[in-house]
């Protein structure tokens, strides 16, 4: 099987495990910290501590639509479970993309396959069950979206990469800009992605 095929399996089997235990473990109501400010905010569409976060509110908003007010705390806290699974996926192929490039090889051997795979499961997952990760998974706050951002950034930035000679390779710099413009609506952070690119 290609590389590309078994990375991309790979990737997503691992998005899905996140996305169980995220699911499992999930706040049914507000936690602790700003979580009741936020999930109260975007159920009214309010602004809530400066600078704001105008782009999540109306992300959770917008899964707030089909649940009543006694749901809304689940269904913010359920922004976060789908950011982090989706964090964790880009990181697993940031991961095997960097490695994949300390091999030096082309076409990969099967053990450097099973290294480069390997190195991103472990990588990805550690990240996955990592104190404070998990609990910015599971709560609703703006540091799962924002770190999904971060995330989709660098793995754009990667595909960018092996593309930067084509004629065509501008269309990542203008999807890294849109997401960059996009994530500061949620968290200032995203703005440390910048000397990456």
């Amino acid at each position: 099987m290609r590389f590309e095929r078994l990375n991309n399996l790979t990737g997503w089997a691992i998005w899905a495990l996140a996305t169980l235990v995220f699911v499992l473990t999930v706040e049914p109501t507000a936690s602790f910290w700003d979580c009741g400010e936020f999930i109260a905010s975007a159920y009214k569409l309010e602004v809530g501590h400066p600078p704001g976060a105008p782009f999540f509110m109306l992300l959770a908003r917008f899964l707030m639509v089909p649940m009543g007010p006694e749901t809304a705390a689940l269904a913010a806290n359920g922004l976060s479970v789908l950011s982090s699974s989706f964090t964790v996926l880009f990181l697993f192929w940031s991961i095997t993309h960097l490695a994949k490039r300390l091999t030096g090889e082309k076409e990969l051997s099967q053990g450097n396959v099973l290294a480069v795979l390997g190195s991103g499961a472990v990588g990805a997952l550690a990240y996955a069950f990592s104190d404070s990760f998990w609990f910015s998974a599971v709560e609703g706050e703006v540091y799962a979206l924002s770190s999904l951002f971060t995330a989709l950034v660098f793995w754009a930035i990667l595909k960018w990469e092996n593309e930067a000679d084509r004629e065509d390779s501008t269309k990542w710099i203008i999807l890294i800009a849109y997401l960059m413009g996009l994530s500061i609506g949620v968290h200032l952070l995203n703005l440390l992605a910048i000397p990456a690119i």
